[in-house]
């Protein structure tokens, strides 16, 4: 590849990965993104600036980023005896109210939404179960807590992972185009021998 297209298609990765990293935090799958762009970079360059195995490592981190962001909220309710409806009611309502106020709200509204939904599913679930608000209303909050933990954990595997994948690709596309010592020893026998 000639300098202007690694240039530009380090350019493409690095918004990729940027972009990636941004909507992790309002949970889209950002890390997705990233691993779409390692794939199209290393595909693009025929796996010389970015190898296989980068992007293998690329893919085992966001399986990571994915289970522990569903287990986390699921976790820390469970820490304070939450019932599976206030489980089902968590993730049910993070959902909910991600959609609800991602229109009225862009982007703010996603991540509020999503912790307000959180809590009030949670809380509504573990009442329906147990009939006690002190409860329910402490399975909401360890719930909210829980989703803003796992999205925290998801973001910081997502920059992870993309420092990774520019760090590779931008260390083995300086490599390809820095000259061989070799060439230079063959040069300077080919002038001794012109001497001669």
């Amino acid at each position: 590849m000639t300098d202007l297209n690694t240039a530009l298609s380090l350019i493409a990765l690095g918004i990729l990965c940027g972009v990636g990293v941004l909507i992790t935090a309002v949970r889209m799958p950002g890390t997705w993104l990233i691993v779409l762009g390692a794939v199209g970079f290393g595909w693009w360059t025929k796996w010389t600036d970015l190898s296989v195995t980068m992007v293998a490592i690329v893919v085992s981190i966001a399986i990571v980023a994915e289970v522990l962001e569903l287990l986390m909220s699921v976790f820390t309710a469970k820490k304070v005896g939450a019932s599976r409806k206030a489980a089902w009611g968590g993730f049910i309502g993070g959902l909910a109210g991600m959609v609800l106020l991602s229109v009225p709200i862009p982007v703010i509204g996603i991540v509020l939404g999503s912790l307000f939904g959180c809590f009030l599913g949670a809380a509504i679930g573990e009442l329906l179960a147990r009939k006690k608000i002190a409860q329910g209303a402490k399975v909401g909050l360890f719930s909210a807590i829980g989703f803003a933990l796992g999205t925290a954990t998801k973001m910081a595997l997502a920059m992870t992972m993309a420092g990774l994948v520019l760090t590779s690709a931008m260390c083995n596309s300086i490599q390809a185009d820095s000259p061989q010592t070799g060439d230079a020893s063959i040069t300077s026998e080919q002038i001794e021998a012109q001497h001669d």
